[in-house]
C-alpha cells in the first residue's frame, strides 16, 4: 500500500515558477515508476509526466516539454515537479501517481488527493 500527498499548488502568473511535491509512504517507492497528471475543469485526466524507478528515464507530455522537469529522490520518498514558464493552459488539479507502466496508469495505480494549480494571465 502506498499512500501519496501532494503539496506546492497555487496561484502563479503566467510566465512564472511552481514546484509541485509528492511525498509517498511505503518501502518500496524506489521500485515504481512514479508521475504526474492533471484535470483540467470539463476534461479528462491526462498525463503530464513521469519517471522511472531509478529516475534515469523520464517521459513528458509534448504541451510541457522544455518547461516542466520531473525529478524524484528516492532516499527522502519524494518526487518533484518543477513548472518553469507556466501558462493559462496549465491551470489544472495536478496529481502525483505511482506505480505506472511507463506513461499510462493501471487498475493497481496509486493516487494522491491533488493540488490546484491556478496561472493567471
Amino acid at each position: 500500500q502506498v499512500q501519496l500527498v501532494e503539496s506546492g499548488g497555487g496561484l502563479v502568473q503566467a510566465g512564472g515558477s511552481l514546484s509541485l511535491s509528492c511525498a509517498a509512504s511505503g518501502r518500496t517507492f524506489s521500485s515504481y515508476t512514479m508521475g504526474w497528471f492533471r484535470q483540467a475543469p470539463g476534461k479528462e485526466r491526462e498525463f503530464v509526466a513521469t519517471i522511472s524507478g531509478s529516475g534515469g528515464t523520464t517521459y513528458y507530455a509534448d504541451s510541457v516539454q522544455g518547461r516542466f522537469t520531473i525529478s524524484r529522490d528516492n532516499a527522502k520518498n519524494t518526487v518533484t515537479l518543477q513548472m518553469n514558464n507556466v501558462k493559462p493552459e496549465d491551470t489544472a488539479v495536478y496529481y502525483c501517481a505511482a506505480d505506472l507502466r511507463a506513461t499510462r496508469p493501471h487498475t493497481n495505480t496509486y493516487w494522491g488527493q491533488g493540488t490546484q494549480v491556478t496561472v493567471s494571465s
